[in-house]
């Protein structure tokens, strides 16, 4: 059962004609080619304001993991550098869930709550990355309720950087064990949705978390718009934008914008 949560309202600018969405990036020093899509898809874009709707790191254990010449400073430096043209806006994610709302604004990008209803060209649409709504994933439910504490979040900050990356090594090998064990991924539970968006007035939820890039038709009118992951490295790179204006919604992969 998924309590509904209290929606921030954010209202577009009357100026805005184009937003853009992405979710799912799972940068990491491993992965430049990732960083360098992202790092170009910023510089480039047209759009008036982007909406990164969580999992913009594979994992992020501070903002101190940040306060030395690195991985994490060089994507912060890309944030500033791209907010300085376009309005930015960042939801965290099941991975990046610590970053604060101090880190984000030194970068002049506004943290949003899950989930965030939009409002833009006078209709509203909800945003949430999507993972809260994964209900039949009972064991990452709890996980995530646990981690979510702050409580618990003061106390593995309080502990040393190096011990806390180590922490993150050990989750990331348990979450990738147990999925090549060949079981299903959980997916958005249609009733806890259709109550979320009831909730927020909307018609439409635009999230990540999943994976897979896909328009689903829910009852009572409602949809949800699923995100794509991005990953440059695969046989088939992905690195897809959604994109919004007053027309609706249309996809850009990569090869187009590349």
């Amino acid at each position: 059962m998924s309590t509904v949560p209290n929606v921030q309202e954010l209202v577009a600018s009357t100026a805005w004609q184009t937003v853009e969405f992405i979710s799912d990036l799972h940068l990491q020093a491993s992965e430049p080619l990732t960083f360098a899509a992202w790092q170009q898809y910023l510089a480039t874009t047209k759009a008036d304001a982007v909406f990164i709707l969580g999992d913009l790191f594979e994992v992020w254990v501070g903002d101190d993991a940040a306060a030395e010449p690195g991985f994490e400073a060089d994507c912060l430096k890309v944030l500033r550098t791209a907010a300085q043209h376009t309005a930015l806006y960042f939801m965290c994610g099941n991975r990046d869930f610590l970053i604060s709302d101090q880190i984000m604004r030194s970068c002049g990008v506004t943290l949003l709550e899950d989930p965030t209803a939009l409002t833009f060209h006078g209709k509203r649409w909800l945003l949430s990355h999507g993972d809260a709504l994964c209900l039949d994933d009972i064991d990452y439910q709890k996980f995530r309720q646990q981690v979510r504490n702050p409580q618990w979040q003061q106390a593995f900050l309080a502990q040393p950087l190096n011990v806390r990356q180590n922490i993150a090594r050990q989750v990331r090998t348990q979450s990738e064990a147990r999925h090549q064990t060949g079981g299903p991924y959980a997916d958005l539970d249609d009733q806890a949705t259709r109550d979320w968006l009831r909730n927020a007035n909307a018609q439409t939820m635009i999230h990540g978390h999943t994976h897979r890039p896909a328009q689903h038709a829910l009852s009572e009118g409602f949809e949800r718009v699923v995100l794509s992951d991005w990953d440059l490295a695969a046989s088939s790179p992905r690195a897809e934008v959604l994109q919004l204006t007053s027309s609706g919604l249309r996809r850009i992969p990569w090869a187009q914008w590349a």
